[in-house]
């Protein structure tokens, strides 16, 4: 086997995959606590057009991170007001803030299409690891902050989730809210934290986009990773380590399907997206049959605080 071809898929797969497990972690937490948010892509997108205009602006990729962290956390706050204060389906609500998020980019960002960024956010190489054969040009040689940054989140918020005081009390909120009202937790605290915390997650998701991996702007660049990202997190079983791995296989699935086009065919790859989110959302709709997944009992699930 070309071992060019592996160290090619390799680091093009982690750099891909990047936003997807961003994302895809956010989206674990949001569901842990048990509100299903469909508004990933709508987040993302405005996380990106933002991130952009900001970095353009002000010269600074960095600062256009920030503001895109906050623009996809007022977006999941939103959707945290419809869903949760209002009771509203959360379905529909995280559906209405994607439709909103596509449309409300493509007018921010008209005069901003196709113009490079002109300070992106540049490659780092790590000392020593990157000098390695094979695996240091592969996974340590040209890749962005980002991606080792979303490496270490991952690795953060599994421990986070199962070995502290703080998890424990997001996965019972997601598993029995009643429960946890009865132990004096605030749900609907909770449960807005979660949501905020997966829209922040989704416009760093987006922002990468923009200023690292292709630095411009275009309309619907994030191109159904918003969806991507809500299926792999249900896929992942909910685990923010296995998200790791279901990002990184698909960004190398989505690598090699334009490497090997001679075996894959790459229009199918448009599908996939939307194959991947509908079979996930059939999983979570199964009830029973989706919480043999690993679903959270409750996920989907309206409250109201004081319900018994």
């Amino acid at each position: 086997m070309d071992v060019g071809l592996i160290v090619s898929t390799i680091a093009r797969a982690l750099a891909f995959s990047t936003p997807l497990l961003w994302a895809a972690l956010g989206e674990i937490y949001a569901e842990r606590a048990g509100v299903v948010n469909l508004g990933v892509e709508g987040m993302m997108i405005l996380g990106a057009v933002m991130g952009f205009i900001v970095g353009q602006s002000t010269g600074s990729p960095w600062l256009g991170l920030l503001v895109a962290a906050g623009v996809g956390g007022l977006a999941a706050l939103l959707h945290a007001f419809i869903s949760i204060t209002l009771r509203a389906n959360q379905y529909v609500s995280g559906l209405a803030i994607t439709i909103f998020g596509l449309g409300l980019s493509g007018l921010l960002g008209r005069n901003f299409v196709g113009v490079p960024l002109n300070n992106a956010m540049g490659f780092v190489n790590l000392p020593g690891l990157s000098s390695l054969p094979i695996i240091g040009p592969a996974l340590f040689t040209n890749q962005y902050l980002l991606t080792y940054l979303g490496l270490i989140v991952a690795a953060l918020l599994w421990f986070v989730l199962y070995y502290t005081r703080l998890g424990m009390t997001l996965r019972t909120v997601g598993e029995s809210p009643v429960a946890a009202d009865v132990a004096g937790i605030n749900v609907i605290r909770v449960r807005y934290l979660a949501v905020v915390f997966g829209g922040v997650m989704a416009g760093i998701a987006g922002a990468y986009l923009s200023l690292a991996y292709r630095p411009s702007w275009g309309e619907n660049m994030t191109n159904g990773m918003g969806w991507i990202a809500l299926a792999l997190a249900i896929f992942a079983l909910w685990d923010p380590l296995r998200a790791v791995g279901a990002a990184f296989l698909f960004g190398a699935f989505f690598t090699l399907s334009f490497s090997l086009q001679s075996v894959f065919n790459p229009q199918l790859l448009t599908l996939m997206p939307y194959v991947f989110t509908i079979v996930a959302l059939i999983i979570v709709a199964l009830g029973k049959g989706g919480r043999a997944f690993g679903a959270p009992e409750a996920l989907g699930q309206p409250y109201e605080r004081g319900e018994r």
